[in-house]
């Protein structure tokens, strides 16, 4: 398997520890900047209000199966937290589309490090994404 980056993600966080904890959290405003031979595939992203964006951890070094994440001080399984030193380091944010500039896009909600390598994007789309019904397991009353 193979995963080329498409681009790269320019941010205002060029030190691990000042990197919101999740979009949510995050006011900050960056520029998703996508290879030239990529360019096309942006066509009609401008419709949409929110996309998804995947990339890598590309700082992130080794992984344990159970970490204490940011808001607990419990153990929990990896795959239940978003902790970024993972077996395939792939973090994911759901950001804002304020504005595209040819292959660079313009998000808000940002939170991941300066120079963080690019490998999908795509629209966000409430009735597909978005749940009515949901469990949060332990993060239940924490956020």
């Amino acid at each position: 398997m193979m995963i080329t980056p498409i681009g790269v993600i320019h941010t205002p966080y060029t030190a691990l520890e000042k990197v919101p904890i999740q979009p949510c959290y995050s006011s900050g405003v960056g520029e998703i900047e996508l290879f030239k031979e990529y360019e096309e595939g942006l066509r009609d992203l401008e419709g949409f209000s929110h996309i998804v964006i995947l990339y890598l951890f590309h700082k992130s070094e080794g992984y344990s199966l159970t970490v204490k994440p940011f808001l607990d001080s419990d153990e929990h399984g990896l795959f239940a937290t978003r902790h970024s030193n993972r077996p395939n380091p792939i973090g994911m944010s759901v950001v804002r589309l304020v504005e595209r500039k040819g292959r660079v896009l313009q998000v808000q909600g940002v939170d991941v490090l300066d120079g963080t390598p690019l490998i999908d994007i795509k629209p966000y789309v409430p009735s597909f994404d978005h749940r009515d019904v949901v469990r949060i397991g332990w993060l239940e009353g924490k956020v």
